[in-house]
């Protein structure tokens, strides 16, 4: 007889009454919950809640009996008002610039009179995730009545607790873009819309790119304020699905051709409509990221950037499956990154380039003349808006082919006399008797190396000055030609104390292989103020100093972090963990909300792209050696100050190597950028890192998640390392390089 009870409970619960989509989200909101609060109680995925409130699913058993317990002790707290359950008010005046519809995908959306789009602007594209604590939260719309909708409209009131974005004042957003940085064009059922974020969808009544971009600037609200007081507003992004490049007359995807060429042929019809409207586009032509603008008028601004996922503008190394999530999802994930690091304006290599610009604009406006007028002058901290003389470089900072360097013959090869070489860790050793005894090899990664290697940096802001027989300032950037092969790692001070290591299980700090150096070559300043450090003489021979510096990448730095801390919280891993719950919070992080880490990887890409980007090298377009390149012509073009971003970094890290070894006996057996392989009789970093009542080795490896910390990236058997070894015949093959998952591909050329 109890299965038959149990039978009709089943029954019964399998049409649990359900108050009607607008109901559950208004009862949600109006207790402060959010979505991700709700999915987590029920133990769904948020899109399933989302899709609950949106009405285009609704629960099925056993989570329909719980949903249903919830909603009606909901209501018992919060029963409706007359307001609340009213009928649908007649239709406003047919005269509005941007209608709002209501959005199918499982992203909170309404419609929106014009006079209430303002109430949108608190939204953030961080919907219920939670808000860093320097940024105000915004007024939660269950505070006010619920607004009646138009009559042919489903949709509702977004949900409670979002954040205002990380980028605009807290107390509200800049009404000029009050629905959000960015919009996602798709086509459904004939009808064109734009996903914006916090779930706003906007009809768009464009019916061509031109129309689409003149729209765009006139009626959408999108954009995003400047980062900087002499800085410029973000131009709206619009994202192009596959359905709007059919629509717009544009290909889903590129000929191989277009392809290389990064571009539509200028004959487009797309293009000759946008030359018929006065529109232009940028150098790069019309491609995966296309900026359409109409030259500056005084200080009004008139541009568009284009975005098109099926163009690999959302390159998949970086972005992940980003370019496949439906338009609500998309928009989610690219308004979080829009509102914490910035408006994506290409890839994530350029814009991490952009954010430097974006926090140090290259002019300002001047104090009032004798005419009350103000003028353009140089913004002090940046760069400046003039590229350096190709010709003025320091022939060791620049790379091959560069124009400074075209009387070499054509195949010299520099050594490290003539060239600054500053790079990553590629190293790696042969395991000692003793580490072959242990059972596995521990694999930790820095976090954000880079990142951390440019915070508190001095780099040069101008030109270099070139000074024969210097001393050395370690205060000062710049280039050095020093004879750092004297410098012995079996004898270094660590702190104020000579302590005896074994050299030959360490790296020299001062080549990226490891190899001690055999006399002078060129270094950054971090370099050979390390050797000071380790308690050596240094006397350089000649340098390439820059007298005009500071510290050009702070702002870059604790942007990034920001984001990738805030964004790392929102998936459950916190900045003042304990060790062991630490690592447990890193265990599946991803899995929690794959939207979130897709985000986490841009952050990351960001950092190392945008250091790439400051030596970028030439991309083709028939180009020669001894000739300039595209990217010569930017301020940003600076490998100097990547040589010293780079330097730092493999510095910050030989230091935490030594102090380690220094204090547990422990060395390194392979090193791979910012990861670190050590044998260990245990599987996890806690079984060789020296904690000592939960408090890490001062100086040394710390795990965490904050930049320059360090997380667990992987464990393998020590009989694994020998046996890939043996196969490859490469008794020194880099492990670090395989250590996350154990697969060997083919042997390690270190490429």
């Amino acid at each position: 007889m109890s299965e038959l009870f149990d039978a009709v409970d089943a029954l019964l619960a399998s049409r649990a009454a359900l108050p009607p989509p607008a109901e559950r989200k208004r009862l949600r909101a109006a207790h402060g919950l959010t979505i991700d609060e709700v999915a987590t109680a029920l133990q769904v995925r948020r899109a399933t809640v989302s899709g609950w409130e949106s009405g285009k699913t609704e629960p099925r058993p056993p989570e329909r009996d719980a949903y249903a317990r919830l909603l009606d002790k909901l209501a018992e707290l919060y029963p409706a008002t007359p307001v609340e359950t009213a009928t649908p008010a007649p239709a406003p005046d047919p005269v509005v610039p941007a209608t709002f519809t209501a959005a199918p995908a499982p992203a909170e959306a309404r419609t929106l009179s014009t006079g209430e789009a303002s109430e949108v602007a608190v939204m953030t594209a961080t919907e219920n995730t939670q808000t860093p604590a320097h940024v105000a939260a915004a007024p939660a719309a269950a505070t006010r009545p619920a607004r009646t909708t138009r009559p042919s409209s489903t949709s509702r009131r977004p949900g409670a607790k979002k954040a205002a974005p990380a980028n605009t004042p807290a107390g509200g957003a800049d009404p000029r873009f009050e629905n959000g940085p960015l919009a996602v064009v798709d086509v459904e059922d004939g009808k064109v819309l734009a996903y914006c974020t916090g779930g706003l969808v906007l009809d768009v009544p464009a019916k061509s790119i031109p129309a689409l971009v003149d729209w765009t600037l006139r009626e959408a609200k999108l954009g995003a304020p400047k980062l900087s007081g002499p800085g410029k507003d973000a131009d709206p992004l619009i994202v192009l699905t596959e359905a709007a490049l059919e629509r717009y007359g544009l290909p889903v995807t590129l000929t191989e051709e277009e392809r290389l060429a990064g571009r539509i042929p200028e004959g487009h019809k797309v293009i000759k409509q946008l030359a018929r409207a006065e529109w232009k586009l940028t150098k790069r032509g019309f491609g995966p990221w296309a900026r359409i603008y109409r030259p500056a008028t005084g200080s009004e601004r008139a541009c568009v950037q284009l975005c098109i996922p099926s163009w690999n503008a959302l390159d998949t190394r970086h972005w992940g499956t980003a370019g496949q999530l439906p338009p609500a999802e998309l928009a989610r994930v690219l308004g979080v990154y829009a509102s914490r690091v910035m408006t994506p304006r290409g890839s994530t290599a350029v814009t991490g380039l952009e954010l430097m610009t974006a926090l140090h604009p290259p002019t300002r406006a001047s104090e009032p003349d004798a005419d009350g007028k103000r003028h353009s002058e140089h913004n002090p901290g940046s760069l400046g808006k003039d590229a350096i003389d190709p010709m003025n470089w320091p022939p060791c900072e620049v790379p091959d082919g560069h124009p400074v360097l075209k009387d070499l013959p054509r195949f010299h090869v520099r050594g490290p006399g003539e060239k600054l070489f500053e790079e990553a860790y590629d190293w790696a050793r042969p395991m000692t008797d003793a580490e072959c005894t242990l059972r596995h090899m521990v694999g930790i990664d820095v976090n954000m190396a880079f990142a951390a290697g440019a915070n508190g940096l001095p780099v040069g802001l101008g030109e270099a000055t070139h000074v024969k027989a210097p001393a050395f300032d370690p205060k000062l950037p710049g280039s050095w030609l020093v004879d750092l092969s004297h410098v012995d790692l079996s004898r270094v001070k660590v702190g104020k104390e000579w302590v005896e290591l074994d050299g030959s299980l360490l790296p020299s700090p001062f080549t990226p292989k490891g190899e001690r150096p055999e006399g002078p070559a060129w270094y950054a300043t971090p370099t050979v103020a390390y050797a000071q450090e380790l308690g050596y003489e240094v006397r350089p021979i000649e340098a390439w100093v820059r007298y005009d510096n500071g510290r050009y990448l702070d702002g870059w730095y604790n942007r990034l972090r920001d984001a990738y801390l805030a964004t790392m919280a929102d998936l459950g891993v916190d900045a003042d963990l304990a060790p062991a719950d630490f690592l447990a919070a890193m265990d599946g992080y991803k899995s929690r909300d794959p939207e979130l880490a897709i985000v986490v990887s841009a952050v990351k890409a960001t950092v190392k792209g945008g250091l790439g980007k400051l030596r970028e090298r030439p991309r083709g377009e028939g180009w020669r050696p001894g000739e300039p390149w595209r990217a010569l012509s930017r301020p940003t073009w600076r490998p100097d100050i990547r040589a010293a971003v780079i330097s730092r970094t493999r510095i910050n890290l030989h230091r935490k190597i030594v102090k380690h070894a220094a204090f547990t006996g422990q060395y390194p057996i392979a090193i791979l950028s910012d990861c670190v392989v050590y044998a260990a009789n245990g599987p996890s970093p806690l079984d060789f890192l020296p904690y000592r009542e939960g408090k890490p080795l001062p100086g040394g490896f710390k795990l965490g998640i904050n930049p320059g910390l360090v997380k667990w990236e992987g464990t393998q058997d020590v009989l694994w390392g020998e046996e890939v070894r043996e196969r490859f015949n490469a008794p020194e093959l880099n492990l670090a390089r395989y250590i996350k998952d154990g697969t060997v591909t083919d042997v390690d050329n270190g490429e």
